[in-house]
């Protein structure tokens, strides 16, 4: 039973760092929400009134506080139960909207971060756009996914002055594909294997006959859906993984991988807006495929649904936040180790001592996670063979000691304060 509680002027209702599964809505009074800007470490605050939720991503997320909540004058807050807060959104089909908008809007900001800190700050045309994409994937040999672009710019963009440019470098990826083929020489992005303790509720909502005739299937290098271009579906993985990417000055960045039981592409549904990242089919992939129409129907007349889009919401800004923290690193080899640090995160060892940590890296992977150059990647990565604490594989790297690669990161974090 959600129950009201009094909170003085300047008491704290929880700490950043805390890990609380608590959601509160202020009944009457105000709260300060302060933070820590990753990027700059200045201190960031947000000012709560009534009827404003806090506390939420945290807490359905299962993750530490972000920021710490304090009480600017005498205030009740209503105070609420995971369950207590889903039975609450479910019945509300405004707030449901709100709130994927809400959060929806928090990603974009941290993708815009990220390109800013990548120095992607240029802005093009959709078409233009498009063409850097296209070419992105062309010059790192990704012939097919060059293909399904340009396939798709001459879709969205029948009488563009570029039409003649774009179909030459369609027949030019297409016969360098085949030609990949028929030599067996077609490079697959790494496929990283996560823990998969518990399976998604997102394949259980969607696994009944009904959804069948919305399932899509794409093959490894296929581009399922292209930054810059128009927003009309988005989906659902029942299989597979997908490699998210984008452009930045010409060179492509993985940005995220996404696992069987996540969506995509909702953002440019919510807030009308292009594509944000390029998402290419990693291996076999099977999607249920939904159009811009009935989004709305489906999340506000589904509240499980709902509930489940806004719980990866909350994983995917933090997931985005801890990768935008690991390009804040400015000492080379700190940021290397870090990338080790972050998959380490995401996929905890069962044994929590042990030291030893294989990782389904390659250097080109650590090169795209870290932002940097592959023979700068390289070369820091033998100066970490040479002390014995990594051992690089063809397709996969062995961190020796994890706790070694933590205190690097933070000796040398420690050295630019």
């Amino acid at each position: 039973m959600p129950r009201p509680m009094q909170y003085t002027k300047g008491s704290i209702i929880y700490f950043s760092g805390d890990y609380d599964e608590r959601v509160f809505v202020i009944q009457k009074g105000q709260i300060i929400l302060t933070s820590t800007d990753i990027e700059t470490g200045s201190p960031v605050t947000e000012h709560l009134k009534d009827g404003e939720f806090f506390g939420v991503k945290s807490a359905l997320g299962h993750f530490p506080r972000e920021e710490t909540a304090t009480v600017l004058c005498n205030t009740t807050a209503i105070i609420l139960t995971i369950p207590e807060f889903e039975a609450i959104f479910s019945r509300n089909k405004k707030l449901i909207m709100k709130m994927l908008k809400v959060f929806s809007s928090q990603l974009r900001t941290i993708h815009k971060k990220t390109e800013s800190i990548l120095h992607n700050t240029q802005k093009v045309s959709n078409q233009e756009g498009m063409i850097e994409v296209a070419r992105s994937f062309f010059i790192d040999e990704k012939y097919r996914s060059c293909a399904d672009i340009c396939k798709k710019f001459l879709e969205h963009f029948p009488s563009s002055d570029r039409k003649v440019d774009i179909e030459t470098l369609l027949k030019d990826s297409v016969r360098r594909h085949e030609n990949q083929v028929k030599t067996k020489n077609v490079s697959a992005e790494s496929s990283l294997i996560l823990n998969d303790d518990e399976k998604s509720s997102a394949l259980q909502h969607f696994s009944l006959p009904a959804f069948e005739r919305f399932a899509k299937p794409f093959e490894p290098g296929q581009v399922i859906i292209c930054e810059y271009e128009p927003g009309q579906n988005f989906y659902l993985i029942q299989t597979g993984q997908v490699q998210l990417v984008k452009s930045v000055n010409g060179t492509k960045k993985n940005i995220d991988i996404l696992m069987p039981g996540e969506f995509f592409g909702e953002m440019a549904i919510l807030d009308n807006s292009p594509r944000s990242a390029t998402c290419v089919a990693i291996n076999d992939v099977e999607v249920l495929e939904f159009n811009k129409e009935n989004f709305a129907i489906l999340v506000t007349g589904n509240p499980q649904i709902a509930l489940v889009l806004l719980k990866l919401f909350c994983k995917r800004i933090y997931d985005q936040k801890r990768r935008f923290k690991t390009l804040c690193i400015a000492d080379t080899q700190a940021r290397i180790c870090d990338v080790f640090l972050m998959f380490d995160e995401m996929n905890p060892s069962k044994n929590k001592g042990e030291r030893s940590r294989r990782f389904n890296l390659t250097i080109q992977d650590i090169s795209h996670w870290a932002a940097l150059p592959y023979e700068t990647v390289q070369d820091e990565l033998s100066k970490l063979v040479e002390k014995n604490r990594l051992q690089i594989f063809e397709t996969h790297m062995v961190v020796s000691n994890i706790g070694e690669m933590q205190r690097l990161v933070e000796q040398k974090s420690q050295q630019r304060q």
